[in-house]
């Protein structure tokens, strides 16, 4: 196999730290596997002395088979064998190693998925949280706690994003009190217990430093703070730190990745060698050139220029639409065209910046019987606890008496009925303002909330959920309730429009409700196809889709507050959506569209700043 010159630089490498700047589709993964048969082979490294470690176990599965189908071929040429002892693992694979030899810790010590996710629903129930968004609070205060663990933070220093500081401590404080009583470690703690052993435990420590003598990792951009500190410590003292990444493709801050530590690698290790492996094997060169000249706006990076020998390809197309309707209308028909014209759906991904985004695609895809399917699983819109409050007036305005019905919304907004006058299993006006019946102005309360729903009653479900909205108050019960849990209501108040808007398209209750049961059949359906091998066009989220490639690549809703997120304020933020957009536009192999709307759940909405600044980068290539 012929390299060219970056590529040699890396791959032999002799001692010492070295970083390797690799842009996107430039073979890095080629690179790792020779560099690891180059230390064997050419520099009588002995196999077992060597760690590679990767960011998830399917990535360490592949590099390990694309090591091993290497050295097989060595094999066969007589200079090599195919049963080296490298081991491959990723961080916590690696990391819960180190602690099971130390504490003799097993499988049954790590703790579950959803046994994380129980302890806190139990803690928030004990705490008396009002929560109605359950599952995506309970992942959000696990996601918190990574970032306090990863960070190795004071708790007392961290400013919760989903509850107030207190709340905070107590549901951190007692998940890992449970924890501890359990005898179990979820992941983070595997890092951070891995460290605090190696600190304490010299000689310890000093074994696994002789165990792997040579460390390589891959996608170092995404390392967290705890995971460099135990690798710098099992790297002394010969510091064979071979790291691997872009600092343009670093887009998990959520979860800790901190661009920064790669930028400061140099620092850390003044006699790191560098290399960039600056040649684009993916793309087509226009899109190589536009992708490089957005990512130019990031301030706080490495400066490189990634050119590729591919051929000049079709411009990428930058294009206005009306609304969403229009936009997934156009990608409909261009899905055809391909098809009809001898493609493959599968050519074809779809990229959105979140889950939910996709939802008005994913709609006109059915309609248009077009296979799909979906990397993420898309969060059922018709189930979001939005949607059930709304069902839920709905029911009562055409007749329901059901105590479920009534206590959901009976404080949407704040009626101050108590749940103790809501024991019956059937429930209707009567009977509550009978309960009340010495409290006039509770009674007045009650009246106005029946003759509200009697009044929706006899609307359109568009109609009645504007009416909800508007009339009743619901939207002043999202803005309380976004106050509550630290929330941008906006983002409560988008759900609620893309409700309203499914609800505009039917004439009655009757009609909606079944569009809904359907969407929802349908969506168990893709979920349970999500994995076949069928010829079909992939909807993905950004995030999800690094690391893949595609002929055809659709960014959808390029638009200010979707993306760059509207969560984004901060410069290194903005910087993060920009990596993230950057990582989405390189996916595309051949061909690159970016569409954007003027108009979204019925409201003006602006072009991403990223569009201007890639129609400013056309504008100076002299591309119309």
């Amino acid at each position: 196999m012929e390299f060219h010159e970056e590529q040699k630089k890396a791959i032999s490498h002799a001692d010492g730290p070295m970083m390797v700047l690799a842009g996107p589709g430039s073979g890095k993964t080629t690179v790792i596997t020779h560099r690891v048969k180059y230390l064997i082979e050419q520099r009588g490294v002995d196999p077992a002395h060597i760690l590679v470690i990767t960011f998830t176990r399917a990535a360490a599965t592949e590099m390990k088979n694309r090591f091993e189908n290497l050295m097989k071929e060595s094999e066969t040429k007589g200079r090599g064998g195919s049963s080296a002892p490298v081991s491959f693992g990723t961080f916590h694979a690696v990391f819960f190693q180190i602690l099971k030899h130390a504490y003799g810790l097993r499988s049954e010590n790590i703790l579950r998925e959803e046994q994380k996710h129980a302890f806190i629903r139990e803690l928030t129930e004990q705490l008396r949280l009002e929560v109605e968004d359950m599952k995506e609070f309970e992942q959000n205060i696990l996601d918190e706690i990574s970032v306090v663990k990863g960070e190795m933070m004071e708790l007392s220093h961290y400013y919760s994003k989903n509850c107030s500081e207190e709340i905070f401590r107590r549901l951190y404080q007692g998940y890992a009190g449970r924890l501890e009583r359990e005898g179990l470690i979820d992941f983070d703690d595997m890092l951070v217990k891995c460290y605090e052993l190696l600190k304490a435990r010299k000689d310890i420590l000093r074994l696994w430093q002789q165990k792997y003598t040579y460390i390589l990792i891959d996608e170092f951009q995404d390392i967290c703070r705890v995971q460099y500190e135990v690798i710098k410590l099992l790297a002394q003292p010969e510091n064979n730190l071979f790291i691997v990444g872009d600092d343009d493709q670093s887009i998990y801050r959520f979860r800790g990745a901190r661009p920064e530590i790669m930028l400061r690698f140099p620092q850390d290790y003044p006699e790191t060698k560098q290399v960039l492996l600056g040649i684009n094997y993916r793309s087509v060169r226009s899109i190589v050139k536009l992708a490089g000249q957005l990512i130019q706006h990031n301030k706080t990076r490495y400066p490189k220029r990634i050119v590729t020998d591919n051929p000049e390809g079709r411009q990428p197309e930058i294009r206005e639409f009306a609304d969403s309707r229009a936009e997934t209308l156009c990608v409909v028909g261009a899905i055809q065209n391909h098809v009809r014209r001898g493609g493959r759906y599968q050519e074809i991904a779809c990229l959105f910046r979140t889950n939910t985004d996709p939802r008005p695609l994913v709609e006109r895809l059915m309609e248009y019987n077009i296979p799909f399917h979906m990397k993420d699983s898309l969060p059922n819109l018709y189930e979001h606890w939005i949607a059930l409050d709304f069902f839920a007036y709905i029911h009562i305005a055409i007749g329901s008496s059901r105590r479920s019905d009534f206590l959901r919304i009976v404080n949407k907004p704040k009626r101050y009925v108590s749940r103790d006058v809501l024991q019956e299993a059937e429930i209707d006006f009567s009977f509550l303002k009978q309960q009340y019946a010495d409290k006039d102005w509770m009674v007045r309360r009650l009246e106005e909330m029946e003759m509200q729903v009697s009044f929706m009653g006899r609307m359109a479900p568009g109609a009645a959920i504007h009416y909800i909205r508007q009339a009743i108050g619901y939207d002043d019960y999202l803005k309380e309730y976004a106050e509550y849990r630290r929330m941008d209501v906006q983002e409560l108040y988008d759900v609620a429009e893309q409700i309203e808007e499914s609800a505009r398209a039917y004439r009655s209750f009757a009609d909606w409700f079944a569009h809904v049961a359907a969407y929802g059949r349908q969506l168990k359906e893709q979920a349970k196809a999500r994995n076949a091998a069928a010829d079909s066009v992939e909807i993905a989220t950004m995030h999800s889709a690094k690391g893949l490639e595609y002929p055809i690549v659709y960014l959808l809703d390029v638009n200010e507050g979707v993306t760059p997120y509207h969560k984004a304020i901060l410069d290194e933020e903005i910087e993060e959506e920009r990596r993230l957009f950057y990582v989405a536009m390189t996916r595309a192999k051949e061909e690159l569209h970016i569409y954007f709307v003027r108009e979204r759940y019925h409201k003006k909405i602006l072009p991403s700043r990223f569009i201007k600044e890639l129609q400013s980068a056309e504008a100076d290539n002299g591309i119309s």
